[in-house]
């Protein structure tokens, strides 16, 4: 038997609300597997079993809070008994709904700023890392229906989130120990949308002796045709009501605080400057296809941004600064702690990279990446959370054309990324002027003016702007 403790999250974290439960008594897991999403006061983590073998028992319901260091389950090697269990349709619908109120507390962004960091095509209105083939959806649905003879191993978890989306269980190829359907299963599965599921039903019983139809050649869609942004990954089940109340969840209350603290102990303004990204964006152009084979990380605007933030960052000492109004002291830092501001299902959360000037734009982009994704999936840890000293927050991947980001204290600025556009603009060169079609931007900087005086704010925007237009960052992509 091995006991699993509520484990050390961070250095100043004590104690966590276990939000849900990924496995029930009887369950089999593997080492690391995920058995419990557990809420702090700084981030929603998983915790992992580390030990494989049969969970025997849960010893904390949901919404219980857990000291560091109590028992929250035990696994052991004999199958468990599950006699005493309730494991009937109801009281599984019981555990669905309890856990979706507890899971309400998705999507973190900071302020306004509701963007997605890793989308690396999000600055031209598409998403590459975001949707997913239909040939991997018609497998997985033709995997699950395969397996639809017997009973499909889900967590309330992965069943919540199916059913959200209109999806059964028999529609999800399952990878999990012993055909459970995992997390990240019915993730993949939502992002297809579940379309293939059914045109692979469809084309798979045609009726018998039905002649076979041409269908009539497809229309080519218009060059101008644009898809619809995706929607808030944030939805409310109304349930036929005209208005549902929910508590605020552990998360949403954190940032609501932060937030508000932010604006009331700091004196908080929005300077801008418009830059020419044609180069950036032409560079990505050509280089994007062998930068993720090489790297298996896209090539967005993004890493690159943050690289010339932190080769001009040194020249302005006071934009990676803190202040103690109360103790007469300012510190000033020769080390970056980058961070990023992630969009997910539970609010604006804000993981840092933790040594930023020493990374190059592959490194950068690995490390976004992994960092969103981490976060997202609920495996970042607290002291991620926490440290940062100046912060990016890329609203432009969702379209926002400007945006007055709110600073996270005690940094003293923080930077917004905005929508990447072609727009015709006057240029300048050895001929005269002329109007030339240019991928443009803005850069939004919101500073603490009682650290960062207006014209220190006009010189940074001003030295990033010269790095970003005449930089050649094509000598560290290494392809």
């Amino acid at each position: 038997m091995a006991d699993v403790e509520l484990p050390q999250l961070g250095e100043s974290v004590e104690e966590g609300i276990i939000t849900a439960w990924l496995v029930e008594v009887g369950d089999e897991v593997e080492v690391d597997q995920p058995i419990a999403e557990i809420s702090t006061d700084k981030v929603d983590t998983e915790i992992p079993s580390p030990v494989a073998g049969t969970v025997q028992e849960l010893r904390a319901e949901v919404d219980d809070t857990i000291e560091v260091g109590e028992v929250i389950a035990v696994i052991g090697d004999a199958p468990a008994d599950t006699s005493d269990d309730d494991t009937s349709d109801e009281g599984t619908t019981q555990t669905d709904d309890t856990e979706a109120d507890a899971g309400a507390d998705d999507d973190t962004e900071q302020d306004d700023t509701e963007q997605d960091d890793t989308d690396e095509d999000a600055q031209e209105a598409t998403s590459e890392d975001t949707a997913a083939p239909a040939s991997a959806a018609a497998s997985a649905s033709s995997e699950g229906a395969a397996s639809a003879a017997g009973p499909v191993l889900t967590s309330p978890l992965v069943r919540r989130l199916l059913r959200d989306a209109g999806l059964s269980p028999e529609q999800v190829k399952a990878t999990g120990p012993g055909g459970r359907i995992t997390r990240e299963d019915a993730e993949r599965a939502i992002e297809a949308g579940g379309e293939a599921a059914e045109q692979a039903a469809a084309d798979a019983a045609p009726a018998a002796g039905a002649p076979s139809v041409t269908p009539p050649p497809a229309v080519p869609s218009a060059p101008s045709e644009r898809k619809r942004p995706p929607a808030s990954p944030m939805q409310v089940d109304f349930g036929g009501e005209r208005e549902v109340t929910q508590d605020l969840s552990r998360v949403r209350k954190a940032i609501a605080n932060a937030m508000m603290e932010s604006l009331q102990t700091t004196a908080q303004l929005t300077a801008a400057v418009e830059v020419d990204l044609t180069h950036v964006m032409n560079l990505r152009a050509a280089k994007k296809d062998a930068f993720k084979a090489k790297e298996g990380a896209s090539l967005s605007p993004l890493p690159l941004i943050a690289r010339a933030v932190c080769m001009v960052m040194p020249r302005h000492p006071v934009m990676n600064s803190s202040m103690d109004l109360e103790g007469g002291t300012a510190t000033f830092r020769n080390f970056i702690n980058l961070g990023i501001a992630v969009d997910t299902e539970r609010g604006l959360l804000v993981p840092n990279l933790k040594g930023a000037q020493d990374q190059t734009v592959p490194a950068l982009a690995r490390n976004i990446a992994d960092l969103a994704k981490r976060t997202r999936d609920k495996k970042i840890q607290p002291d991620e959370i926490t440290g940062g000293t100046f912060t990016i927050t890329n609203t432009g991947s969702v379209g926002t054309l400007f945006d007055t980001p709110i600073i996270n204290p005690p940094e003293v600025a923080i930077l917004a990324t905005c929508a990447v556009e072609k727009r015709p603009v006057v240029v300048s060169d050895a001929y005269g002027d002329s109007i030339s079609i240019r991928w443009m931007s803005y850069l939004c900087l919101s500073y603490d003016h009682r650290m960062v005086d207006g014209a220190d704010a006009a010189r940074f925007l001003q030295d990033l702007k010269y790095v970003l237009e005449t930089h050649d960052f094509a000598a560290e992509l290494g392809v």
